[in-house]
Formats: C-alpha cells, structure tokens, sequence
C-alpha cells in the first residue's frame, strides 16, 4: 500500500452530534476533498491539499476524519448521494421505455454540459482503491449496488406488471445497462464525445424493448 495515501488499518468516523456549523464544516472538506480526488486522484491528494482547499485548519480536519481512510470513504458517501441520489426522480419513472429512454437522455445531457470531462466520479475511485484499499472498495461496490437498485427497481415493476417478456430478467437488465453506463462514460471521456454513452445505452434499450409485450 502506497503510504501517500495516509491510511490505517482501520478507518474510524467520529461521533457526536454535529452543530448545524459543523455540518457545514465538515461539508465544506468533503466537497473539497471530493473535488480534488477527482481532479488529481486520492493518492495526490493530501490532507494538508484538502485542508487548504476548504479554507480550515489541519485540527478541524482531523476534528471530523480520523484519517485519511474516513475522509476517502465520507467522499465516497457524498458521490454517491450526489450521483446516485441525483437521480432518484428518474429512477422513479424506469418502469416505462418512456422513462429508460428520459433517463439515458439526461445522463448524455449531462454529459454534454460537461464537455465529457470528468467521467463518472464513483467509477474513478473504484479504479483507483479496488487494488489497494479492501474497505473502499466495498463502500465503491455499495454505491454501485444502490445505482443498481434504482435502474432494477423500475426494471421489475414492468415485469412485475406483465409490460417485459415472462422470461426477461430484470435484474440481469439492471447490470447491462449500468455496465453500458460505464463503459460508455469512460469512453465518452477518453474521447470527448457522448457517442459511445449514446451507442452503448441505446443498445441495451434496444434489448429491453424487444422484451416488451
């Protein structure tokens, strides 16, 4: 393990109730932090970075994350709020092609308002700390399972409802076009252009709606 990435061997949170100031303190460094592991990766980035990105004290950092360890995993909790929990209103409406085909035009959207830079935040970190950090990497997975959940959850009511073929498997679905997500924002990154995203989502949805009745 690098030891630039500061870590022990067990990453602990602080307890305690958080003041409505401490919250926005502690907000502040895990947005700092997110915003630079992204743009340098987690083993570039320091405490003493991240300190100085959000305008704190080395003592307030450590007022909140035991280490490096608890920072990374916090990151990673705000990513996935943020991205996962970004798009809890279209998982809602996944049980239609309607709603699959709004879903994927928002994520290419999205993509294009960035000018297909960045790639996917939590895709990033799981690249980065599958290989070096076990802990980080189940909290990754967790994310990835709760991104899952939102695209399955539609996936298996039009099941559910007799709308997808008797012998479609929705919760095989869900992974393809996660998969397809990821991949295709890779791709879009690499070449910054949202046509692989395009291309790699229509094809699933292609599947899906030939599994329509």
């Amino acid at each position: 393990m690098s030891p630039r990435l500061e870590y022990s061997p067990v990453a602990r949170r602080r307890g305690g109730k958080l003041t409505a100031k401490g919250h926005q303190t502690r907000g502040r460094i895990v947005e700092a932090a997110a915003e630079l592991m992204l743009e340098q990766g987690v083993a570039e980035t320091t405490i003493e970075h991240v300190r100085d990105a959000a305008e704190v004290s080395s003592s307030q950092v450590y007022h909140y994350f035991t280490d490096k360890q608890a920072l990374v995993l916090a990151v990673i909790d705000y990513q996935s709020d943020t991205i996962v929990g970004g798009q809890q209103p279209l998982f809602d409406q996944l049980d239609t092609l309607e709603g699959l085909r709004s879903w994927r035009d928002f994520l290419v959207e999205h993509q294009r308002r960035l000018g297909c830079r960045g790639g996917c935040p939590l895709g990033s970190l799981g690249v980065e700390l599958a290989e070096i950090d076990d802990v980080a990497r189940v909290r990754v997975a967790a994310s990835f399972a709760r991104w899952e959940a939102g695209i399955r959850s539609g996936l298996r009511a039009m099941h559910t409802e007799g709308r997808l073929a008797p012998d479609a498997d929705p919760d095989a679905l869900a992974v393809a076009l996660l998969a397809a997500l990821q991949g295709g924002l890779l791709l879009t990154q690499l070449n910054r252009d949202t046509r692989p995203l395009e291309q790699s989502l229509d094809a699933v949805l292609s599947l899906v709606e030939s599994l329509t009745s």
